[in-house]
């Protein structure tokens, strides 16, 4: 993507004011999003975006610069300009680059960018089919395409150089009931760490259905009652709670500079036994799993919480210095744009011992979230609210009523130790995660889950 010659001037550049450690990220990405609606595709967009991220640390000072001026003399003044931020004595020398041979554990059949548009629209407009034609109220459904191949270069004046490859693939379906003057919608978006394949092996009846019946089912749903009450939380994108909540709390873009209520907590008790939380980058073709992470340190399975204890963190390479631990791989970033800093990729919590049918039958009293909607979440505290987009009563062990109007109220780290019962059915589901370096694609994923109680807002009381 970019000579080595080339690279260590740049390298070197950044260093030239007494800098202790330099780096480059070449990006070059190729993006197409389709959006079909009334069964017509109503935008195309496709493109390429190239540009060049150059970084330079002194001590726990970082600077960061990027530039998509990919000559030398643009490269060069880029990396002067970031160098000029930094003061220094020594000068130091780049250590001697040695190329890893980075392991696609996550392969790739059908390269998207070959793939002819039609063939893409094929797929978006059985979606369309499927979903409209669910229910009579169906007024509306929008199909979202989404792939990119991203290709990546990563080395450092510690001598690391890394290319990687990463394609992803995403649908998402979107379907509006409508009865009356009430309007009720529905939603999936899978996705995955794959190539055109994934389309291709996707049941689409599925979640075309699935979407389908969320706004159908929502339109009979009753008002919910509002209190405190014990819940459970469906598997796959259920997830979404802890991963806001508690997920940020335990990355070291927080944890450093104390702003998290985890920090400084390793060795404590954080939660029940029965909850182990994990952050795994590695897990085969999932939607938020990487080969290498953005400051080219190999993907890994990262224990954060083992039975209820706090074992460690995720951790980038400027926040490691602050900490004085190691990299957990967790350098991400959106794009050459944003500086990376520690993030999440696929974070889960393991699954239990339960059947979803006993958690129900296990419950006498309380509201069953099937489906979690969007959220907010103060992450220096842990408080957050989730709308809940299909919600049912649970009463005498049995599910009952759906309900709608449902939003979850808590704290993240105190909801954690109320979870009193785990499934066995670990689902993961794809979504996309804002923070400082930006938006990047993770999986939020757990079994399902009771929580002994949470403050529910409805739209009435009890």
């Amino acid at each position: 993507m970019l000579s080595q010659s080339l690279i260590e001037d740049v390298l070197t550049a950044a260093l030239s004011t007494g800098g202790d450690f330099s780096e480059i990220f070449v990006e070059d990405r190729f993006t197409n999003n389709f959006t079909l609606q009334s069964r017509k595709i109503e935008t195309c967009l496709s493109g390429r975006d190239f540009g060049i991220g150059i970084r330079a640390f002194k001590g726990l000072q970082s600077v960061y610069a990027y530039t998509t001026d990919h000559s030398k003399e643009g490269l060069l003044k880029a990396a002067k300009n970031a160098a000029q931020a930094i003061s220094g004595n020594s000068i130091i020398q780049l250590s001697p680059f040695v190329h890893e041979s980075v392991e696609n554990i996550h392969p790739i059949h059908l390269n998207p960018q070959e793939v002819d548009k039609s063939r893409k629209a094929s797929i978006m407009k059985n979606a369309y089919d499927i979903a409209k034609n669910y229910h009579s109220s169906i007024s509306q459904v929008t199909v979202r395409y989404m792939d990119e191949e991203q290709n990546v270069l990563i080395a450092n004046s510690e001598g690391k150089f890394a290319e990687d490859k990463r394609v992803r693939s995403r649908l998402a379906i979107q379907a509006v009931a409508v009865r009356d003057n009430q309007m009720e919608t529905g939603f999936h978006g899978p996705g995955a760490h794959q190539g055109f394949e994934f389309f291709e092996n996707l049941n689409i009846d599925h979640y075309a259905n699935e979407a389908a019946r969320i706004a159908v089912t929502m339109l009979d749903a009753s008002p919910c009652p509002s209190g405190k009450f014990p819940v459970i939380i469906d598997n796959d994108f259920g997830g979404v709670i802890f991963h806001e909540a508690c997920g940020h709390g335990l990355e070291a873009t927080a944890v450093a500079k104390n702003n998290s209520v985890f920090a400084n907590r390793i060795g404590e008790t954080v939660a029940p036994s029965i909850v182990t939380y994990i952050d795994d980058g590695t897990i085969q073709n999932e939607w938020g799993s990487i080969n290498i992470d953005d400051e080219g340190e190999k993907a890994r399975k990262n224990v954060l919480i083992e039975n209820g204890i706090l074992k460690g963190y995720l951790i980038d390479k400027f926040n490691s210095r602050r900490m004085s631990m190691e990299s957990t791989g967790s350098g991400r970033r959106q794009s050459f744009r944003f500086a990376p800093t520690s993030r999440m990729t696929n974070t889960y919590i393991a699954p239990g011992t339960s059947t979803p049918e006993e958690i129900i039958a296990n419950t006498e009293h309380g509201i069953y979230s099937k489906y979690m909607g969007g959220g907010q979440v103060n992450p220096s505290t842990g408080d957050y609210n989730f709308a809940v987009m299909e919600a049912y009563e649970v009463k005498n062990g049995k599910l009952g009523k759906p309900l709608k109007g449902a939003t979850l109220i808590g704290n993240g780290p105190k909801t954690l130790q109320l979870v009193d019962m785990v499934g066995n059915n670990l689902g993961h589901g794809a979504g996309m995660c804002g923070s400082l370096s930006g938006s990047i694609p993770v999986n939020v994923g757990q079994p399902m889950i009771r929580v002994s109680e949470i403050t529910v807002g409805g739209t009435k009381g009890e």
